[in-house]
């Protein structure tokens, strides 16, 4: 894994991936270098029109990517379905569960939830599992989410998944990646209990110079956040194009362990991908169990090829 690069993307003609928030960020860079190796690439976007012009500002990188934008909104469950129904192709060899929020004032889903753990977990939560069987029946196929070195800051409270008690931005955000990883963690038992050689793993970016960090702060009108994150992103982070390192590594590279976490090698800040540490509530079962259960349930949505 030392310097480990894009250049050491293997092969990807014939596979056919699903990138969501693909239209900037490392999401972008994703969709744009699994093109590059030549996969079948959807960029899975709440804006179409925004993921038009990342389509043509993709092409412009790499002439004759085989690349479409479909519309999905994470944080409305009817949209998921609507994805996932539309979904024209017979397998799915790589979902890369990217879009999310960060640290936004208090707000809902279309249906319900509060948003950052709507957005960032349940809605890729649906979205898997109704993408599955796809998934299920291509062989060697992967799920990468992605999670945040914020989730140490907080477990999630299984008796108020939505913060409907106390909301604090920061501990909701960590709460949601930590939601991820005890996903990725829970699918990947229930896949190997069930004998699938389809991999579910993990990664994250460091800190990244994307519009995640201004979000929040525009949102809630604080200026001074504002500035201070473009600050951080200006003179900080890393590009988008090396954290997307991480993500990349965690979907194409031949010799990643399920249930794994990768991360940037320098204090999971920045550099190359390497295995990263992880608070160790992510890797306990019981909670991962009982996550599934409650996400089940809020969103209507089960695996059934792989209950129990």
């Amino acid at each position: 894994m030392s310097g480990w690069s894009e250049k050491d993307i293997p092969d990807q003609s014939g596979r056919v991936a699903v990138v969501t928030g693909a239209n900037s960020g490392i999401g972008y860079v994703t969709a744009r270098e699994l093109a590059r190796r030549g996969a079948r690439v959807v960029l899975a976007c709440r804006s179409e029109a925004r993921g038009a012009e990342a389509v043509d500002r993709l092409a412009s990188h790499v002439p004759g990517a085989e690349v479409e934008v479909v519309g999905l909104d994470l944080g409305d469950l009817a949209s998921v379905r609507r994805f996932a129904d539309g979904f024209s192709y017979d397998r799915l060899d790589l979902l890369v569960n990217n879009a999310g929020v960060m640290a936004l004032p208090y707000g809902t889903t279309a249906d319900g939830f509060e948003t950052q753990f709507g957005v960032n977990h349940l809605g890729h939560f649906a979205l898997t599992g109704l993408l599955s069987p796809r998934i299920l029946g291509t062989p060697g196929a992967r799920v990468v989410t992605v999670s945040s070195t914020a989730h140490m800051m907080a477990n999630i409270d299984i008796n108020d998944l939505n913060s409907e008690r106390r909301y604090r931005r920061w501990t909701a955000y960590a709460r949601s990646k930590t939601a991820n990883l005890l996903f990725t963690h829970e699918l990947s038992r229930r896949l190997a209990a069930h004998g699938s050689d389809v991999v579910a793993v993990a990664a994250h970016p460091g800190y990244a110079a994307t519009n995640l960090q201004t979000a929040g702060p525009l949102m809630a009108g604080r200026k001074a956040s504002e500035r201070f994150m473009r600050l951080g992103n200006r003179y900080v982070a890393q590009s988008a194009d090396t954290g997307a390192l991480p993500t990349l590594y965690a979907a194409t590279a031949p010799d990643v362990l399920p249930d794994s976490f990768t991360g940037p090698s320098f204090a999971m800040w920045r550099g190359a991908p390497r295995p990263s540490r992880r608070a160790p509530w992510t890797l306990d079962d019981r909670a991962g169990e009982l996550l599934w259960g409650a996400s089940e349930q809020l969103t209507g949505v089960t695996y059934e090829a792989l209950k129990g």
